[in-house]
């Protein structure tokens, strides 16, 4: 069952209004840029403090199988019984699950696809904070890319991550790209919104359809939505 997805603006907007797909087992949420999965040490808004409004007829709310950036929209899978969290978690746990990104990347890209093959640790200082960095001693990592269309000396790039590494995208756009994502104050060029989304996730499932949702490109990305 598929339902039209919402955007965040503040409190205002109910997160059953941005489901893309639901049935008995799972929720695809189209997450907004801006809202965290988790609640912020500080506190304040977030998915998990707002899981009430997923329920959609079930006693218990749905339990999120991973995590988005905050500042990343897009496909964001609930499982909503135990039995489907540990199916949703073994295809997790064996790469099964597929997860398509789109993002606009602060340089023209030459080549038309490729892999990143770049292992990543976290690397942390007093004044920056933390960010993942490339390491040869660092976990496994590898990223697919292609790409989709060159503009105004940017490009929007599709990421399919065969690993699931914290900023693993965002790191391997700068690492192979050398200017990383448009928006990303970490690891590419700061200003607006960071231009990146969860724009597909397949979960294949024993004795019934896959889950094969797919959510649009924001408002964020002008023009860019053109392309995708």
């Amino acid at each position: 069952m598929s339902l039209k997805a919402g955007s965040f603006m503040g409190g205002s907007v109910q997160l059953s209004d941005c489901i893309l797909f639901i049935d008995a087992e799972a929720i695809v949420l189209d997450k907004p840029a801006g809202l965290p999965v988790d609640t912020p040490r500080r506190g304040g808004d977030s998915i998990a403090s707002r899981l009430d409004q997923l329920r959609c007829g079930f006693k218990r709310p749905p339990t999120p199988m991973h995590r988005l950036d905050t500042d990343t929209s897009g496909c964001l899978l609930f499982a909503r019984t135990p039995k489907a969290r540990a199916l949703f978690q073994h295809a997790f746990e064996t790469r099964t699950v597929e997860k398509y990104y789109l993002a606009v990347v602060a340089s023209e890209i030459d080549e038309d696809a490729g892999v990143i093959d770049v292992p990543l640790a976290k690397h942390s200082t007093a004044e920056a904070g933390w960010k993942m960095v490339s390491d040869t001693h660092g976990s496994p990592a590898t990223t697919r890319w292609r790409k989709l269309s060159v503009r105004d000396g940017s490009t929007l790039v599709e990421f399919q991550p065969l690993t699931g590494r914290t900023h693993q995208i965002r790191a391997h756009a700068r690492e192979a790209f050398g200017r990383g994502i448009a928006g990303d104050r970490v690891y590419g060029i700061p200003g607006g919104p960071m231009l990146l989304h969860a724009s597909r996730i397949v979960v294949k499932r024993q004795g019934k359809p896959a889950i094969d949702v797919m959510a649009p490109l924001p408002d964020t990305f002008g023009e860019w939505r053109d392309e995708a």
